[in-house]
């Protein structure tokens, strides 16, 4: 697994958090995809959460500036709903923590 593809499984984790994806979630993990330039299959492992587990280990590799670029990711990701649910906040908090941050 790729950097990429583990940083999109990471926020997708965020985005499931409560449960659901809103349409706006759903939009902005797409351009974060297309954005990092994943493939086909690549896009397939994120959207069905395929590997997810083996991403937090690839995410905590990364530079700390890459790191702190994807908790903002999240962060932004966990809002494009227009809401920022209580869950979706656990979940930010305990990766950053997990990320060295």
């Amino acid at each position: 697994m790729n950097a990429n593809e583990a940083k999109c499984l990471v926020v997708s984790k965020v985005l499931v958090a409560d449960g659901m994806m809103a349409d706006g979630e759903r939009e902005f993990l797409t351009e974060l995809m297309t954005t990092l330039g994943l493939t086909d299959e690549e896009r397939h492992r994120v959207v069905e959460l395929e590997g997810l587990d083996d991403a937090d280990a690839v995410v905590r590799a990364l530079p700390v500036d890459e790191r702190r670029d994807l908790v903002a990711t999240m962060i932004d990701a966990s809002a494009a709903d227009g809401k920022l649910s209580a869950h979706e906040l656990e979940v930010v908090k305990r990766l950053t923590a997990a990320l060295d941050l």
